[in-house]
């Protein structure tokens, strides 16, 4: 691994950040066109070993870095002006294809713009690339990927985590400043700890979701991959917001994210829940930094709570009824007929059975068939509403522990980045890797992961946890423990990695 000091003697700019890029840029003394291009270079050298791209844009990146350069000069930059980021390949794009990872949207263009892309498009930000996901976002691992499987930039016989692997090794490996990825049930928090990373999932509202391919539409949430905490609020900032379009978006002001990290975390009362301390298959590496962590909330001023959430333990079933359920309404709408991939029979059932069963992968179709199975008639009561009441219970849970707390603390997964092929026969022990995730996706609320340490070599990460629509205290308690602790500065060793 490799320690990014505070004492270098030249610029390397895919080693910034984006707060520092940002401040080089509006000074001129670093030019969009140059960032871009040192992304580039960046990509084209680790590329063949990381894969974390599916459709690299540089045409489009050269591009829209020389109309940020005109927008710098003019003195009208946003803070996303010039800055490279790439997107997971789920969000809808005009001028790039969007797969999803699945062959069932073989060349498939969207006309229109995701609301994310759009506003960073009208930032003037710098797209390199559509990044791998899990096929539709479901899996843990970007094994499920119909083209590859993205490799960990700390270990390349390593998964870098999913559904979102592609955009946390991205920013691991220095291809893109941030990147955006989407949270269903930990595939931002999991794939950025694995990476070593931060990766924040908003609250359920506070980013539109429109544009993004739905995998369950009442859990699905965007969020950003980035170096830093302050580089999260400033991104953040960028795209959060009430949209129209979205039924879902929450009508609320956005805070200004970067000016509310003080530092600080005196007064602050954390909670400590034991339901989250110790799992059967939690690696000790991972239970001692994590505990580490919380040590050095005591000794920054904060107070530490024993807070109970019983009902988390019931999270993670709980969720593989509801997520399938809704994907089971929402891939429906892909038959061969409107558009992607078209295996053509002498019926239209026939049509849409060869389709389907050409166009999706093995964890889609065990995902729809598990969801269409709870949604049946006879089962719909036993399995979908009573999941939807345990559900009420688990939000429950977490209004009554932050009565008393600002945030809550817990590891981000029991263990760390896991080997390739590892769990893909055991989709139990594979589901197992997003149990400290999902509660807070089941329950709507913001969650941050953030660096903490090392076990054998990998990154361990903490996951904050806070109240609906309070990503200011996720984000002032995480930046505080990042200034104290540090583990952000610390990235892989890009020489070895290209070396092997």
């Amino acid at each position: 691994m490799t320690h990014i000091g505070a004492t270098t003697e030249m610029v390397v700019p895919v080693d910034l950040s984006l707060a520092e890029a940002r401040r080089l840029l509006d000074k001129r003394e670093l030019s969009a066109v140059e960032l871009a291009e040192a992304h580039i270079a960046r990509i084209e050298q680790v590329e063949p070993v990381v894969q974390a791209f599916i459709t690299p844009m540089f045409e489009q990146a050269r591009e829209m870095a020389a109309a940020a350069d005109e927008t710098i000069a003019a003195g009208e930059a946003r803070p996303m002006t010039g800055i490279p980021v790439g997107l997971k390949d789920i969000f809808c794009t005009v001028d790039a294809p969007t797969t999803a990872a699945s062959k069932i949207l073989a060349g498939y263009r969207s006309p229109y713009d995701g609301t994310v892309v759009e506003r960073l498009r009208a930032d003037k930000a710098v797209f390199v690339g559509k990044l791998n996901t899990d096929e539709f976002a479901m899996g843990s691992s970007t094994e499920n990927s119909a083209f590859f499987t993205t490799r960990n930039p700390w270990d390349p016989t390593r998964v870098p985590g999913g559904s979102s692997g592609g955009s946390a090794a991205a920013v691991a490996a220095g291809q893109a400043i941030a990147t955006l990825g989407s949270d269903t049930g930990g595939s931002i928090r999991q794939p950025a700890g694995f990476c070593g990373v931060v990766g924040l999932k908003p609250t359920y509202g506070r980013v539109s979701r429109f544009g993004l391919i739905a995998f369950a539409s009442s859990l699905d949430q965007i969020g950003p991959f980035t170096r830093s905490v302050e580089d999260c609020a400033m991104i953040l900032g960028a795209i959060a917001g009430h949209d129209p379009r979205d039924s879902t978006s929450a009508p609320l002001p956005v805070p200004d994210y970067a000016a509310g990290l003080t530092g600080s975390v005196r007064g602050m009362r954390i909670g400590i829940a034991r339901e989250f301390s110790a799992v059967e298959g939690m690696e000790p590496g991972v239970q001692a930094a994590c505990e580490a962590a919380y040590e050095t909330f005591a000794k920054l001023g904060a107070t530490l709570v024993p807070v109970e959430l019983p009902y988390s333990k019931y999270a993670l079933p709980t969720y593989y009824i509801t997520a399938p359920a809704e994907a089971s309404a929402n891939l429906a709408r892909y038959d061969g007929v409107k558009y992607g991939l078209s295996s053509e029979a002498e019926t239209l059932l026939e049509t849409y059975l060869r389709t389907r069963g050409e166009g999706f992968g093995p964890e889609v179709k065990r995902r729809i068939m598990l969801g269409t199975y709870s949604l049946a008639s006879g089962y719909y009561d036993a399995y979908y509403v009573k999941a939807q009441k345990v559900r009420t219970l688990i939000k429950r849970d977490f209004d009554r522990a932050f009565e008393q707390v600002d945030v809550i603390l817990a590891p981000t997964s029991p263990t760390v980045a896991f080997p390739i092929g590892a769990r893909t026969d055991d989709p139990l022990q594979m589901y197992l890797a997003d149990i400290f995730t999902i509660p807070a996706n089941m329950a709507g609320l913001p969650g941050i992961a953030i660096p903490c340490g090392f076990s054998d070599g990998l990154p361990v990460s903490l996951q904050i946890i806070g109240r609906a629509f309070d990503e200011a205290t996720v984000l002032r308690a995480a930046h505080a423990y990042e200034q104290a602790s540090g583990w952000h500065t610390y990235r892989p060793d890009i020489a070895r990695l290209v070396a092997r």
